[in-house]
């Protein structure tokens, strides 16, 4: 095994030895002289539909290269990082990884993962969009296939917006100025025009961020350094504003999580809600009967319509007996048709720009889903992926900071100095 970086081996718990059955990364397994090398997938997929989608995947990959079969080993989001830790440093990572681009960083550079820069074909390359592919490079090297991702899109109750006399957006994207208008025009009685939950703040502000040129964070590592401006500052102040100076956001929600904000989308008290993507699909099943709604285009801000992209990813165990095998399957799991079947199942957007079409084409205009993928053209690299501190920093300071700027318990200028000087205390 190669000797490794400090960052994740120092979360190495007493168990590290425990998993040794787990992987075929650096076990002799893998490959016998009578008969064919076998994979092993660790996969986090845990919806039903993706199961099989993915499960479909594999089994037309192991009857087209019978020399190299692929075994899927299930596994849960959750405690996966650990999972991953142990799994490393005993040895028994698998050979094909499945997580996200947030968090493989620390493992690519401890020199976990194998650099895929000269196995990525050259069509991959180029069916990716750039700040897509930048969220899967460190250091130079691509160290992930990028498969699926989501935006933050906002829905709407077309019934509401025509009562209140306003025009659905139908353009390319919308501007913040016109969710806010729309708000103030749809605000009525028991009625408000927005709802959006933000229980868990930061992953919402940090992403729509780039639309005001807010980065947060400049540099990679333990070198990186947080700077709150403007840009940074933008949407919790667009927010702030709507919900206490405009009143058209209902307070309620803005102590929820997105899911628990549907209920009032569907009983007519809000006009509009921002969510993740995925959300149509629930919204389509979950919806009244007869309840009219369409998804908005993708908001714009004075930068764009840049959201930070964090994708899910597909990584390449080093130590794996196999990493151009492992490749040359990935290479197969993001074919367009694959890629477009699995998001389709997740409800989420494909990581490359023949995937988006092609779900586009199978899902037309149903459900918003071709405003939704039309946002992934607009997703942009986050410097916050590549920094080492920022999961600490978003739970224990970031987090309970905008929580606080939401009670009104502090200001504009209180949040900036909070989210500043946290990072400081955290970075000594």
């Amino acid at each position: 095994m190669k000797i490794r970086g400090a960052s994740t081996a120092a979360c190495l718990t007493i168990a590290a030895l425990t998993l040794a059955a787990c992987g075929g990364g650096g076990d002799d397994d893998g490959a016998s002289a009578d008969g064919p090398v076998t994979l092993t997938f660790q996969s986090l997929s845990d919806q039903p539909a993706a199961i099989e989608a993915t499960e479909s995947i594999v089994a037309e990959w192991n009857e087209a290269n019978p020399d190299t079969q692929v075994e899927i080993v299930p596994a849960g989001w959750d405690g996966i990082y650990d999972k991953l830790i142990t799994q490393f440093n005993g040895g028994a990572a698998p050979d094909v990884i499945h997580y996200e681009a947030a968090s493989i960083v620390p493992f690519a550079r401890d020199g976990y993962l194998a650099d895929l820069s000269e196995h990525m074909s050259d069509e991959r390359r180029a069916d990716i969009p750039e700040g897509i592919l930048d969220s899967v490079t460190v250091d130079d090297q691509v160290v992930a296939y990028p498969t699926e991702l989501q935006s933050y899109m906002v829905f709407a109750n077309t019934t509401l917006l025509e009562e209140a006399g306003v025009e659905v957006p139908t353009g390319e994207t919308m501007t913040w100025e016109q969710l806010r208008e729309i708000a103030q025009a749809t605000t009525s009685g028991d009625t408000y025009g927005l709802g959006w939950g933000l229980a868990s703040p930061t992953a919402a502000f940090m992403s729509f961020a780039p639309g005001f040129g807010g980065t947060f964070f400049e540099g990679t590592g333990t070198d990186a350094t947080l700077t709150v401006g403007e840009g940074e500052l933008a949407v919790p102040e667009l927010v702030h504003t709507m919900a206490f100076e405009d009143e058209t956001i209902l307070p309620v929600t803005l102590t929820q999580s997105g899911s628990e904000v549907l209920a009032s989308f569907y009983a007519g008290q809000i006009a509009m809600t921002v969510q993740g993507s995925f959300q149509a699909a629930n919204i389509a099943t979950d919806a009244p009967e007869g309840f009219e709604w369409t998804v908005l285009p993708p908001l714009e801000g004075p930068q764009g319509a840049g959201q930070a992209a964090n994708p899910q990813t597909l990584s390449v165990n080093i130590d794996s007996e196999h990493v151009e095998e492992s490749a040359e399957f990935i290479e197969f799991f993001t074919e367009t048709e694959n890629l477009a079947a699995l998001n389709e199942a997740d409800a989420l957007i494909p990581a490359t720009t023949s995937a988006q079409e092609h779900m586009a084409e199978n899902l037309g205009e149903e459900n918003g889903w071709a405003t939704i993928l039309s946002s992934g053209q607009h997703l942009v690299s986050a410097p916050y992926l590549f920094v080492d501190a920022y999961a600490q920093w978003k739970d224990t300071v970031a987090t309970p900071a905008f929580q606080r700027y939401l009670a009104q318990e502090i200001d504009t200028a209180g949040l900036g100095t909070q989210l500043e000087d946290g990072w400081t205390e955290i970075t000594g």
